[in-house]
């Protein structure tokens, strides 16, 4: 359930033209990275037990303030960051289907999630970060920004009633691909 007072936004309409086919595609947007790149690579940042951002955890059907896996990862199209990924999954997922997030390493999660049928997507949220959002200092903290605000988009995925939320905080480099 998508909840608008935390400005996450359940219909792609008001997105901005440019990223709009970024946002909103259903797809693996690994794959979608890897065929718009010569090279693509995952770059982990921070992986492992964290609390997760204040408007996460009804998603997640966690109590605020609790622990959950979290794993930041950079995903780099010829060298170039182009987005910033957060997922978080709640530690009751780690002894179910998805044991195996914490040895992706470089590995992509998003393949990993578009190869296994069992795993259901729910809808696409989509929200402007701003400056005063984790997202977006996160994302600060690991590239350059030098806009005001950036697009993001999130979803959970469903493995066996356990669910892991994806966020993907597109950088500006991706409006050249």
């Amino acid at each position: 359930m998508l909840d608008s007072r935390q400005g996450w936004l359940a219909h792609p309409h008001s997105l901005p033209r440019s990223l709009r086919s970024w946002l909103s595609d259903h797809g693996s947007l690994t794959q979608r990275l890897k065929s718009r790149c010569a090279s693509f690579r995952v770059a982990p940042l921070a992986v492992g037990m964290a609390r997760a951002h204040a408007d996460e955890y009804a998603l997640l059907g966690m109590t605020p303030g609790h622990r959950a896996y979290v794993r930041e990862v950079m995903l780099l199209c010829n060298g170039v960051p182009v987005v910033f990924a957060h997922s978080v999954l709640p530690p009751a997922g780690l002894r179910g289907g998805w044991s195996g997030i914490t040895r992706l390493g470089s590995r992509s999660l998003g393949e990993a999630l578009f190869s296994d049928h069992r795993i259901e997507r729910q809808p696409l949220a989509y929200r402007r970060v701003r400056r005063d959002h984790p997202l977006y200092r996160a994302t600060a903290r690991q590239q350059a920004v030098s806009t005001a605000s950036l697009w993001a988009r999130r979803s959970v995925f469903c493995l066996d009633s356990h669910p892991l939320l994806v966020t993907e905080v597109f950088l500006p480099a991706i409006y050249a691909l």
